[in-house]
């Protein structure tokens, strides 16, 4: 089976920008996010991990 997908792809002009293109969208999405974690306020991240436990179980009955 891998050898029938393999000879397909290779057969395929230019397929080898693929990989380059998903692994550079990938690095690119990681060290953005990497970069956001480090200068975000702190503040931020304690209002967010409150979030479940600041509402009621009256907002779930009426959801």
């Amino acid at each position: 089976m891998l050898k029938f997908i393999k000879h397909h792809m290779e057969t395929i002009a230019g397929i080898e920008i693929f990989p380059i293109i998903s692994f550079i969208i990938f690095f690119t999405f990681f060290i953005a996010l990497t970069i956001y974690v480090l200068r975000v306020d702190k503040k931020v991240f304690n209002e967010i991990s409150n979030i479940p436990l600041d509402s009621n179980e009256t907002d779930h009955e009426q959801a």
